[in-house]
C-alpha cells in the first residue's frame, strides 16, 4: 500500500509532459525530459552548464530491501570517505520504499544511490538515473538468485505443493520479489496468480520474517538478502528450506543523477571505484570489497528479459499504471 501511495503521489507531482531537451532523435522508454541519442538506454548528460548540478551536500541512499537504519550505519565509513574524497558534505538519505527513492532522484533530492535490481529500470527511465556500478570484487560483480523459501518443518517439498497456499511476493517493481517469479516459476510447476493469489509484503526481509512467523507459507525473495539475514543472526538457516533457486542476476545497481556536472561526476565516480570496503561491508556483502563498474545496457539485459517475459515494461505508461492501482 505504501508503494502504491508513493507511486500515485509521484505520478501527480511530475506530469508526463515535462520539459524536453529540445529535439530528441531517440528517447526509447525514457521519460519526456530525457534523451538517449547514443542509444545506451540511459539519459544523456546535460550539455547546458546552467542545468548541470554540483551540489554542496551530496545525498546518498541505499535500496530499502531491509530496515534503512541498518544500511545508514553500515555505509557510514564509506560516506565519511566520500565526504573527504569529493570535498562535499555527504548525507545518507533513509528511504522507506523503492518509489520514494525514485521520486527523490527525479525531484533532484537524491544525487547517487543503490537501487534494487527491479526498480533500477524505473529509476533509469523515470528519474534519469545512470547505473555505474554494482558490488563485487577484483574479478566479477556479486550476483543473487531468486529463491522460494518455506519453513523446514512444513510439508512442502516441491513448487507444485504450494498451489492454493499463502505465497508472498515483495513489491510489484521488484525483480526477484515479483517479476522473476512471474517469468520463471511456471517452468518449475507453479504459476503465480493462477496457482496462488499474489500477496505483497513490501520488503524482502518482511517476506522472510513473515514465513518465519507463520504469516505466510512461502516467499519469493532475493538470496543475498536471505543470506545476510542468516549471517547477522536475524534468522536461522536450519529453520528454512529452499524449494527453488534461479540463475544469478546482478545485485542492486549504484546510479547517479544524469544532471550532475561532468567534472564533479567523474571525480565522484573515481571515489567510488577506488574505495575498498571495511570488514563490516565485506561481511554484509559476502566478501565483496568494492564497487564494480557496469554498463546498464549490457549488464542488466537479463533483468529486462525477465521483465518483458513477465509482461512488464518500464516506460512512463507502465509507471502510471502502477500508480493508478489502489
Amino acid at each position: 500500500m505504501r508503494l502504491i501511495k508513493c507511486l500515485a503521489s509521484l505520478a501527480l507531482s511530475f506530469p508526463a509532459l515535462a520539459f524536453a531537451q529540445g529535439e530528441c532523435a531517440n528517447r526509447g522508454d525514457l521519460d519526456a525530459q530525457y534523451c538517449d541519442e547514443n542509444k545506451d538506454l540511459v539519459a544523456d548528460a546535460l550539455t547546458d552548464p546552467k542545468k548541470q548540478k554540483s551540489p554542496n551536500t551530496l545525498v546518498f541512499s541505499f535500496t530499502p530491501v531491509e530496515d534503512p537504519a541498518v544500511y545508514d550505519k553500515m555505509f557510514k565509513p564509506f560516506t565519511d570517505y566520500l565526504t573527504q574524497c569529493t570535498a562535499k558534505k555527504v548525507v545518507f538519505f533513509q528511504v522507506q520504499s523503492n518509489a520514494a527513492e525514485i521520486e527523490a532522484m527525479r525531484s533532484g533530492r537524491l544525487h547517487v544511490g543503490g537501487f534494487s535490481t527491479g526498480p533500477t529500470a524505473f529509476a533509469v527511465n523515470i528519474a534519469g538515473a545512470v547505473p555505474f556500478a554494482v558490488i563485487g570484487n577484483q574479478k566479477e560483480y556479486q550476483g543473487y538468485s531468486l529463491i522460494m523459501i518455506v519453513k523446514k518443518d512444513s510439508p512442502f517439498q516441491k513448487m507444485a505443493d504450494l498451489k492454493g497456499k499463502k505465497v508472498v511476493h515483495t513489491s510489484p517493481s521488484s525483480n526477484s520479489g515479483h517479476l522473476a517469479p512471474i517469468a520463471l516459476f511456471p517452468k518449475a510447476g507453479l504459476v503465480p496468480e493462477k496457482d496462488y493469489k499474489i500477496l505483497f509484503s513490501g520488503k524482502h526481509d518482511q517476506s522472510i520474517m513473515g514465513v518465519n512467523s507463520g504469516d505466510y507459507e512461502a516467499a519469493a525473495v532475493a538470496s543475498d538478502v536471505y543470506d545476510r539475514m542468516v549471517e547477522r543472526g536475524q534468522i536461522k538457516k536450519d529453520d528454512f528450506r529452499v524449494l527453488y533457486r534461479s540463475e544469478k542476476f546482478p545485485t542492486q545497481s549504484f546510479a547517479y543523477a544524469h544532471d550532475l556536472e561532468p567534472v564533479f561526476r567523474d571525480k565522484m565516480l573515481k571515489c567510488f571505484y577506488d574505495y575498498r570496503f571495511g570488514d563490516e561491508l565485506k561481511k554484509a556483502f559476502a566478501g565483496s570489497d568494492r564497487f564494480f563498474p557496469i554498463e546498464y545496457k549490457k549488464d542488466f539485459s537479463l533483468v529486462r528479459y525477465v521483465s518483458h517475459t513477465a509482461g512488464e515494461t518500464f516506460n512512463r505508461a507502465a509507471y502510471d499504471k502502477q500508480a493508478a492501482k489502489k
